[in-house]
């Protein structure tokens, strides 16, 4: 029933919203003579953060058309070059090729986006810093409460096998970047692609604020995932698909979930941003409020994930932690991340990162016994946070160059 309650909310405050809206348009309309008044601004921002706050909201667009870089302008197109059940692999097309000033193939490069409740959008910022000098695909989670039943299930396993097959289908020789949560899957896909001496085996994985070794600096987040028992989670995080939507009466792990732990871990934080976009509001500062309008669309942009997916990762990366211990296998067949001897790896960790903690990611090089030490690279962002590692002017300016620079190094 708690879906079912969540989207009767949804539904109503959605009326509220509207109604909210359009007080808020007519109050700053400036035929009203009511928006020339102390109290109209004031009143009209008000009506416009609170219409913004319960806005629903669907999956969002790249809208990628063009990038820049350096004063020059590149157009691009979206292109879905692989279908699968749960997600799809679409590749950013540059207008003239994917091919730098010489003619010369670009560094292919797979960014492998989280499933954590937010769609792939939420790396936006990423693939705009990246497109202009590398050829880059990125995994398309899709929304758990739209495959139907029939389409089956989706785990952990499963996930590891999606990253093999989009790996396969981009050829060897390619870089693969994985953001946050996909640094364990993408790792042990790594680990069992080296294994089998995979053709599609990839020169580089770079892990950001992924967590290979929860043990290691343990956050609040990884808090949230070990103390309850695995008991808990499944009565208490896992919901089932009304029936209005395609996955009818499939069990998840709901996205508005995750957005309210989130949420409620910086709740003060999250209110002062809105407190400081009234005040630009009311101000006529349409700019600044505008930034953090498309900050939060994007962020409570949400998506549902499969409870055997969620249930899975939850044991796999945060209880049991079978990956930086030996135990982890996929379907039977043991991730050995000592097979990995040919693919080099770079882990950037935010000094700041409140969710994956110092020392999570940079696990993933010691659990590499023979890579030889040429193959590694660590580099520890100063002052960055969780999002500032793969977004923002610090991920621009001063991750995005070291991470070109690894690529350019290792590729062909």
């Amino acid at each position: 029933m708690l879906y079912q309650a969540y989207e009767m909310q949804r539904a109503m405050l959605a009326g509220v919203g509207a109604a909210a809206q359009a007080g808020a348009n007519l109050l700053s309309n400036a035929t009203n003579p009511l928006a020339y008044t102390p109290a109209g601004p004031v009143v009209a921002s008000a009506l416009d953060v609170f219409a913004h706050a319960v806005e629903p909201r669907g999956k969002p667009d790249f809208g990628l058309e063009t990038v820049e870089l350096e004063g020059k302008t590149y157009h691009v197109t979206e292109k879905i070059e692989k279908r699968l059940a749960f997600g799809q692999l679409k590749h950013f097309v540059k207008e003239g090729g994917n091919v730098d000033a010489d003619g010369k193939a670009q560094p292919r490069l797979l960014i492998v986006a989280p499933m954590s409740g937010h769609y792939a959008t939420l790396l936006r910022g990423t693939v705009e810093r990246m497109i202009p000098n590398h050829d880059v695909w990125i995994t398309d989670w899709r929304d758990a409460k739209m495959v139907p039943m029939s389409d089956g299930t989706f785990d952990l396993d499963d996930y590891i096998d999606y990253v093999q097959a989009y790996l396969e289908h981009i050829g060897g020789g390619s870089h693969v970047l994985a953001v946050c949560q996909p640094s364990v899957p993408v790792y042990a896909a790594v680990a069992l692609m080296s294994a089998e001496k995979s053709p599609a085996l990839p020169a580089t994985l770079t892990m950001m604020g992924g967590p290979i070794d929860t043990r290691e600096a343990p956050t609040a987040v990884n808090g949230m995932a070990t103390n309850k028992p695995h008991a808990w989670f499944e009565q208490n995080a896992i919901a089932t698909v009304p029936p209005f939507y395609p996955g009818a009466m499939r069990r998840v792990y709901p996205g508005f979930m995750q957005l309210a732990g989130f949420m409620s871990m910086n709740l003060a934080g999250h209110m002062m941003s809105h407190w400081e976009m009234f005040k630009h509001m009311v101000a006529g500062d349409g700019e600044s409020a505008e930034s953090t309008k498309s900050f939060y669309d994007e962020y409570r942009a949400v998506c549902d994930m499969t409870a055997e997916f969620y249930l899975q990762t939850v044991d796999t990366v945060f209880q049991s932690h079978l990956l930086p211990t030996g135990q982890m296998t996929r379907r039977g067949e043991p991730v050995d991340p000592g097979q990995i001897t040919d693919v080099a790896l770079l882990a950037i960790e935010g000094e700041r990162d409140d969710i994956s903690g110092l020392g999570q990611t940079k696990a993933a090089l010691s659990l590499a016994t023979n890579l030889s030490d040429e193959k590694k690279r660590y580099l520890l962002a100063k002052g960055v946070g969780h999002y500032g590692i793969f977004n923002g002017s610090k991920w621009r300016s001063r991750i995005a160059p070291v991470l070109e620079e690894f690529i350019k190094q290792h590729d062909g």
